[in-house]
């Protein structure tokens, strides 16, 4: 009987996925990069011709592009949903971002994500951005299953001084130094860019695992949040005279950010191929949210509402960081493993970050059914691997009672109820021009691309890597096409006087088009979803800040204040 194309990928991923590994270790190490505030648009795979990232590109393309998953709109709750695999309103932790002299954390109840790889046998290592409470000790990564943690517990962190300004209505500025090598303070890390130190981190970390462990590695960059106020946006000046046909010379600086996190990807690859565990490790790149954009003025109009600005462009999405328009909650993402690269594909199966947490447990040899059954996140490895539906059709994307405003997904319905900022956020931000030709040769020579390159020639599937033509196929399909050209930021929303609104994102992928009245039916489904929600949630846990955590109590750095 002849064998289809479709049979014979499914019995080369069948055979990718439970042949036992030539490596050091039967389980897959596990690398998941977390980038901060990063723009759908900064990211050439997805099309944009400004800013090249070929090293995330290399592994984009030669594993699937996640072109459909969700995040929460901002920091914390996109945390909180990546460590717990449950939405935030479950835990009370669906509100705004927890602040530095905030009592509250992540609750200890929980069981997290490298806890539960730390059981299935892994060496668990946290870098950089942890922003899920440390007031007490408790709270901090290495109570928390992680071995160790060299990074900060704050929001973020000026690049070179590693230093957080907070100000607090009733106590005045608060800053201090935030960097630790776990419980010790790391001083000799001032000076130093902070990316080249985290990926210096996860170089080290690497090249020192032990061959019979497998590795789990959070990778989280402060890049590409901003820093402190006078100094938003840092980078060497060397990056960013890269882009001179950049104009705005925020935009340029943003992109030379964009570059260094983009060359930290093609370091840790290298590490990884050095160290011979490359061809048997899943990387996972994501960012936690939308960024905080700009117009083409170069203002930035989340900063009005506590949004810091930078200039990233989630273009031609509607929204920023902060709201649940897809600019907001759409994940530039990816992931990449070995056996990706003999069928890579742009994927839109609904993914939400919750899934992660059982997704990996699932790759890493685990049971789901062993797995908590109030967990919100699906086992999704099954349908990555051979290409089959997903395995949810709801995403809720949040609900916060006391901006009052909620969304959910189901399938391509997408429901918006209320606004965030008094819809001051609901435009398209961040419209850039096309500067320079996208390079696929560059893609291929990079370090990730030579180094999937060599891998293809030692793997017993032959997954190879792609050429030229193989890898603008590839870009083409990932890359969102609609034409809110016309809109600006101040593009009223299309749901008038705060009324609801219902998208259908495959015809409307920008949602400029109010259906809710023409799908009554869709919209009073998906409204009873948001009902059966709301009942289950905990309200917000934010607390009211504490003169105690002031850092001139604790040689002016950032620290637990209880216990």
């Amino acid at each position: 009987m002849e064998v289809t194309r479709l049979s014979l990928w499914v019995l080369i991923a069948l055979a990718a996925v439970l042949r036992p590994a030539r490596t050091q270790s039967s389980k897959p190490n596990i690398v998941f990069i977390m980038a901060d505030d990063l723009g759908w648009n900064d990211l050439s795979f997805h099309g944009s011709d400004e800013i090249p990232t070929p090293n995330i590109d290399a592994l984009a393309l030669n594993g699937i592009v996640l072109n459909n998953l969700y995040t929460q709109p901002v920091c914390t709750p996109s945390r909180v949903a990546l460590m717990t695999g449950k939405y935030p309103i479950k835990l009370g932790m669906q509100g705004p971002p927890t602040y530095g002299a905030e009592p509250n954390g992540l609750p200890l109840s929980e069981k997290l994500l490298p806890e539960y790889l730390r059981e299935l046998g892994y060496t668990t290592r946290a870098i950089g951005k942890w922003h899920l409470g440390f007031y007490k000790p408790a709270y901090t990564p290495t109570r928390r299953g992680f071995d160790s943690h060299f990074g900060y517990y704050t929001g973020y962190v000026s690049y070179y001084d590693y230093i957080l300004q907070d100000v607090y209505q009733n106590f005045g500025e608060f800053h201090g130094f935030d960097m630790r090598r776990n419980d010790t303070i790391a001083w000799d890390v001032i000076g130093k860019y902070a990316t080249d130190v985290f990926t210096d981190e996860a170089v080290r970390l690497i090249k020192e695992q032990p061959a019979n462990r497998p590795l789990f590695m959070y990778l989280a960059h402060v890049a590409v949040h901003t820093g402190n106020r006078g100094k938003n946006l840092e980078a060497p000046q060397s990056e960013i005279n890269k882009f001179n046909h950049i104009l705005d010379p925020n935009r340029r600086t943003y992109a030379a950010m964009v570059s260094k996190l983009d060359e930290s990807v093609g370091r840790v690859v290298e590490a990884l191929t050095e160290k011979k565990m490359l061809q048997n490790t899943i990387i996972v790149f994501m960012s936690d949210n939308g960024s905080p954009s700009f117009d083409n003025s170069g203002r930035n109009f989340g900063a009005n509402v506590g949004v810091t600005p930078n200039w990233g462009s989630n273009f031609p999405y509607r929204g920023i960081k902060n709201t649940l328009w897809e600019g907001g909650v759409k994940s530039p993402s990816f992931i990449w493993a070995p056996y990706f690269q003999e069928n890579p594909r742009v994927s839109k199966q609904l993914m939400h970050i919750t899934d992660w947490l059982p997704t990996l447990y699932s790759a890493a040899g685990g049971n789901p059914g062993f797995l908590p059954k109030n967990l919100d996140g699906l086992d999704q490895w099954t349908s990555l691997t051979l290409n089959l539906p997903s395995q949810r059709n709801f995403v809720l994307l949040n609900i916060d009672e006391k901006q009052r405003y909620a969304g959910i997904i189901k399938d391509s319905w997408k429901l918006i109820v209320g606004s965030t900022a008094n819809g001051s956020l609901d435009g398209f931000f961040g419209a850039t021009r096309p500067r320079t030709p996208y390079n696929a040769t560059a893609v291929l020579y990079s370090p990730a691309g030579r180094a999937l390159a060599r891998l293809s020639d030692s793997l017993p599937f032959a997954a190879g890597t792609h050429g030229v033509r193989d890898l603008l196929a590839m870009r083409y399909e990932s890359t969102v096409r609609c034409n809110p050209s016309a809109a600006g930021p101040r593009t009223p929303s299309p749901c008038p006087s705060g009324e609801a609104c219902l998208f259908d994102l495959v015809a409307d992928p920008c949602e400029t088009n109010n259906v809710a009245k023409k799908y009554v039916a869709v919209s009073g489904q998906l409204y009873e979803a948001l009902k059966y929600y709301r009942r289950l949630l905990v309200p917000q846990t934010n607390r009211p800040f504490d003169p105690a955590a002031n850092p001139a109590r604790f040689n002016n750095t950032w620290s637990s204040w209880t216990y």
